[in-house]
């Protein structure tokens, strides 16, 4: 009792004292926050809700949103703008990243996004624009345009140049179901920590319309040219990794690590598979998936990864709660139905739900990747009722309207385990560390 006593003025001394200690400050190491977007050190407002999990049924409802967007790329030179996830309150993706553009750097809040190569920030004098911070390029001394001659204006989507003259390179982009923006292709110095990268290339947002626009802008970890990745060359050797806290850790943050510093020397990996067709996606292996003792039969043309017609499976940060294509989803939910038995009922993106009383039954779901399995603890597999009284699988097909091939591996599955991208090498590791 003294312990726990002690442990919580512990934790209230260091609240009351966070004038003094930067609770929401990047790491010595050099390492990014990675932030929940409702977190206490987010600058959005938290959206009103009456239960944690209505919350994250909130934020699942635009998970269809993004897979008809991750079903639909197509082999393209451009760089394609993916469907946020999350609330349509906030308008932006479930984590951001603090980075300062321009010099001298001015704080942005973006969202992280593996499935997106550019980068986009909203600028001063926007129409549209949603939110009151925008990074404003007069105050910048190192901000420049790109013309329509520049070699990065012909990897932005929706590009608008005309056949001749150079002019500014401008393009228009759509972004989720009701969204659409205008913006041009600049430079400018991008700050993340200690590092400075000179002359990124970025979009600069004019006008916007629609609700799913992030308000602060995006930063795009995927393997396109203009990709946060690509465009810090040498500097972070295509290496990056991060973890992501649950969203109920209201007053801690994940990180972010660029570059092979500080990166974790023994992690067990699967190989990054590249689909030339969809080229800024992560494909990984999944070979299959087990409920409690149980490889779940599934049909290996199902899971088997075809470059032609993008089925496979990716890892992804912006979608929610892990999607199956509708075969492979009833599958492991009979099984799962069938171990922990009683009566089960729908709630929002989940079809399984039941009482905590039967959760001692529940199995732990293992999905079995080239290399190694990842065997999801249960605070990666079930989502709880506030009141304590119901669990569900947190886990759902891929919506009916949606002729989707691609299975996707969800940030709720993600949290609290360290997600290692080696570009360079084409692995990619996992392992289980507390983001908090």
């Amino acid at each position: 009792m003294a312990l726990k006593l002690f442990f919580f003025l512990s934790l209230a001394l260091l609240l009351l004292t966070s004038n003094a200690f930067d609770l929401c400050a990047s790491g010595s190491d050099g390492d990014l926050s990675v932030i929940p977007i409702y977190g206490k050190c987010s600058p959005f407002t938290a959206p009103k809700s009456e239960s944690w999990m209505n919350t994250v049924i909130d934020m699942a409802s635009k998970d269809p949103a993004r897979i008809r967007y991750l079903s639909s790329l197509t082999a393209q030179k451009t760089v394609a703008a993916p469907i946020a996830s999350g609330q349509q309150v906030l308008n932006v993706g479930n984590y951001v990243v603090r980075v300062q553009l321009g010099t001298p750097g001015q704080t942005m809040y973006m969202v992280l996004d593996t499935s997106n190569d550019a980068a986009w920030a909203p600028c001063s004098g926007c129409i549209g624009c949603s939110s009151t911070t925008t990074f404003s390029a007069q105050n910048s001394s190192t901000f420049a345009t790109l013309d329509c001659s520049k070699p990065e204006c012909t990897q932005a989507r929706g590009l608008s140049c005309p056949t001749t003259g150079n002019v500014d390179c401008l393009f228009n982009q759509t972004y989720g179901g009701d969204s659409t923006f205008s913006a041009t292709l600049v430079q400018d110095s991008l700050h993340l920590g200690p590092n400075v990268i000179p002359n990124f290339s970025f979009g600069c947002i004019s006008s916007a319309s629609g609700s799913s626009i992030p308000p602060q802008g995006l930063m795009g970890l995927g393997r396109g040219p203009l990709s946060l990745i690509s465009q810090s060359g040498s500097l972070y050797s295509g290496l990056f990794s991060y973890c992501l806290p649950s969203f109920k850790s209201y007053y801690f943050s994940g990180s972010l690590k660029l570059g092979p510093v500080g990166q974790p020397k023994a992690i067990r990996t699967t190989p990054l598979l590249h689909n030339p067709h969809r080229p800024s996606l992560y494909y990984v292996n999944l070979t299959g998936i087990s409920v409690g003792r149980v490889l779940v039969p599934i049909s290996p043309e199902l899971l088997a990864f075809d470059p032609n017609t993008g089925a496979g499976t990716i890892i992804d940060s912006g979608t929610v709660i892990t999607r199956f294509v509708p075969a492979i989803y009833t599958a492991v939910r009979d099984e799962f139905r069938k171990q922990v038995g009683g009566s089960f009922s729908p709630l929002g993106a989940f079809d399984t739900c039941f009482a905590t009383n039967n959760e001692v039954s529940a199995p732990a779901i293992t999905l079995h990747l080239s290399g190694l399995d990842l065997k999801l603890p249960m605070e990666n597999s079930l989502i709880h009722s506030s009141a304590g009284s119901l669990a569900c699988l947190a886990m759902a097909a891929a919506p009916n309207n949606v002729n989707s091939v691609v299975n996707v591996i969800a940030n709720l599955q993600q949290q609290n385990h360290r997600i290692l991208f080696d570009i360079n090498n084409s692995k990619l590791g996992i392992a289980r560390e507390l983001c908090n």
